[in-house]
């Protein structure tokens, strides 16, 4: 199952949609719209009421990135999928590229990251201010949560529901962009199996990007503050043993 969170994506979302049933026939797809005034949320519901594989969520106001594919997550294990992924609806995520995520789980993986920082990996159409900004912002990550992960802030996903099962996804805290890395620590530190899938990462052709500086800026202070958590109960453990 794909969940797709989506605010205001009427342009693009069809298209990808399109695409992703092309690429992968049998997946079902779950919109989690956040009160979208634009018809998101009613284009959804019609898709859903036609095709047995489409699914709509709904939820009043804008309650955050992570908030979605949490309850997105919930919704797929309650009715029993295997595989549970995140995928964005401005098609920065090829939905050509799924199946070498879904291929990656299959050879073993617990969470198939698409990465645009491994090798063969790209960005595409990026100013080099924002591709500085996400390489930095993923090597502080890795020094300062210690994750050994090329791209902890990617977005598209492919998650073993077992793992996710296994999980206590109640203790996640980040709500916005922090929220894949947050979900990369809990996966790392639970001993799963990650893989880097190279991915090619277009700029969104329609439709408003959601980033800010303001999210950007409360990423990287919940990073700072889970290092130096990380680093404390390290110590404490090391003076009691």
């Amino acid at each position: 199952m794909v969940v797709i969170p989506t605010y205001n994506e009427i342009e693009s979302l069809p298209g990808v949609v399109a695409r992703l049933r092309a690429a992968v026939p049998a997946a079902h797809v779950l919109i989690v719209d956040d009160g979208s005034p634009d018809g998101t949320g009613e284009w959804a519901d019609q898709q859903a009421a036609e095709d047995p594989q489409m699914h709509a969520m709904h939820r009043t106001g804008k309650q955050g990135l992570g908030t979605a594919y949490l309850q997105g997550f919930a919704w797929g294990l309650e009715r029993g999928y295997d595989i549970l992924c995140e995928m964005d609806a401005d098609g920065s995520h090829r939905p050509e590229q799924l199946p070498g995520l879904l291929q990656a789980v299959a050879d073993g993986a617990d969470l198939a990251i698409g990465s645009r920082w491994v090798k063969g990996g790209e960005v595409v159409g990026w100013p080099k201010r924002r591709e500085a900004l996400s390489r930095g912002g993923n090597l502080y990550v890795s020094i300062m949560l210690n994750l050994h992960v090329k791209d902890a802030t990617a977005g598209f996903r492919a998650y073993r529901a077992d793992l996710l099962r296994r999980l206590d996804l109640s203790a996640i805290e980040a709500q916005g962009y922090g929220f894949q890395v947050n979900m990369t620590m809990a996966v790392v530190d639970a001993g799963a199996k990650v893989v880097e899938v190279p991915i090619s990462f277009p700029e969104r052709q329609a439709g408003v990007s959601k980033m800010s500086g303001s999210i950007v800026k409360e990423a990287m202070t919940l990073v700072t503050k889970w290092g130096f958590q990380r680093r404390w109960a390290k110590l404490t453990r090391r003076r009691r043993g």
